[in-house]
């Protein structure tokens, strides 16, 4: 799905910014292994394989990149902003998402529901002032909550080293325990947050985990990734620390298939993508007209009587001025 993204970005039919999550793909599959549906996730704006693991699908997410009314964020939200049930994005501001993590786990925790949040964020976010908010009020309330970093080794154009004064990032919850983890390994991965959702629903408390991951491509499509890191050590992490083919041998290895079924998998899988992005492509845009700016702003029903650029304003007032006719007034439903 990030190759088919990748192309589409390249002949302008995908506008606007795009993150590609290549190499990182055991850390979102991983999680999702080991929690439920009824859990939460939250992240930062390298989201599409968290979309799709949450219930996003192929189509819906390359519909949202090409900003098709069809996409899973209606086409509004792009490659930052996508949601699904128990997905609370992808989200554009660095780090602002782990605040909003917490309160999540609050409100589970408030409501008596036995459900985890995991709040992602990558490596350069980690130096955020709120993320380090966000921990202390977790750890305060032993809210149920797994805090991980992404440390896929560079934030934007920048080695982490060059950011950050102490690169070990689960050591970054001071009073908060940590785990480092293989993020190239979906079985550590899996393993990992396994046993964290265990640790935090025992009342616990928070986590700090640090999926330790990497990422073949720029920070975004406009970085080529290459002026920071050699193209040599790319090649190498692909050659030898790939998540994909990492798993592939040890299925192999461990009898558990044989290459013709697997690439037979592989088979699928490309021909199941290459059928859902012709489908999104197919998706007509959205229609341009102001309407759509004024949708999914209040939950249905609930919107105020007068919302600037939707309800004329002039009508508004003049409709305000008139003296009301008393009536009965409707059931509460």
């Amino acid at each position: 799905m990030e190759m088919a993204a990748d192309r589409l970005y390249k002949e302008k039919k995908i506008r606007g910014f795009c993150h590609l999550s290549t190499g990182q793909e055991a850390v979102a599959v991983g999680i999702e292994h080991a929690i439920s549906k009824q859990d939460h996730v939250i992240t930062a704006y390298r989201c599409h394989g968290f979309a799709m693991m949450r219930g996003g699908t192929v189509r819906s997410i390359i519909g949202e990149l090409l900003g098709r009314r069809e996409g899973i964020a209606h086409g509004k939200g792009g490659s930052m902003h996508m949601f699904s049930t128990g997905f609370y994005g992808g989200n554009g501001i660095v780090g602002a998402q782990v605040p909003v993590g917490a309160g999540i786990a609050f409100a589970n925790q408030y409501l008596g529901k036995p459900n985890v949040t995991l709040a992602l964020y990558g490596d350069g976010a980690s130096n955020q002032g709120q993320v380090f908010e966000a921990f202390n009020m977790a750890k305060l309330w032993n809210l149920p909550i797994l805090f991980g970093c992404e440390n896929n080794k560079y934030g934007m154009g920048t080695a982490a080293n060059r950011a950050a004064a102490l690169t070990e990032y689960y050591k970054r919850g001071q009073y908060i325990p940590g785990l480092k983890v293989n993020g190239m390994d979906v079985l550590a991965v899996k393993a990992a947050v396994e046993y964290g959702k265990k640790w935090t629903l025992e009342v616990k408390g928070p986590l700090v985990f640090e999926y330790v991951t990497y990422r073949y491509g720029g920070h975004s499509m406009s970085d080529p990734g290459t002026t920071y890191r050699t193209r040599e050590e790319i090649q190498r992490m692909r050659s030898t620390n790939d998540p994909i083919a990492g798993l592939k041998q040890k299925l192999l290895d461990w009898e558990v298939t044989s290459e013709e079924e697997l690439k037979a998998i592989d088979k699928e899988a490309r021909s199941h993508v290459d059928a859902e992005v012709a489908e999104a492509e197919k998706m007509p845009p959205p229609e341009a007209t102001p309407q759509i700016l004024y949708e999914d702003i209040y939950v249905r029903g609930s919107e105020p009587p007068f919302m600037r650029g939707r309800v004329p304003e002039e009508n508004f007032y003049y409709d305000q001025a008139q003296p009301k006719q008393e009536q009965e007034a409707p059931a509460r439903t």
